[in-house]
């Protein structure tokens, strides 16, 4: 199995904090990311990326989130054979410190 990309969720706070811009896509259900979203981030369900794929493109790198790094880390893998640039928050939401909204 080919090897994703990771960052983890330090490494992300420091990227937002410096003013880069970031491609953030949260692939948990409804009611978690009506817990806290990072700023910025897109939200559209693991069940519903197959469906969403004209959304990303191919010379961009995409940062995926979930609740502990399982469910984006499955994503990674889905888009990546797919050919998409690809990077998984390591760790999910339950490790964030940063803000949310």
């Amino acid at each position: 199995m080919e090897v994703i990309q990771t960052i983890t969720p330090e490494e992300l706070q420091k990227k937002l904090a410096a003013g880069e811009k970031l491609e953030l896509v949260d692939v948990r259900e409804d009611e978690e990311v009506a817990a806290g979203m990072i700023p910025g981030a897109k939200h559209i369900r693991m069940g519903e990326i197959p469906a969403n794929l004209d959304y990303f493109d191919k010379d961009k790198e995409y940062i995926f989130i979930c609740r502990s790094s399982a469910r984006s880390g499955n994503v990674c893998y889905y888009l990546q054979d797919q050919g998409y640039k690809v990077r998984n928050m390591v760790g999910g939401m339950m490790n964030w410190t940063g803000e949310t909204k």
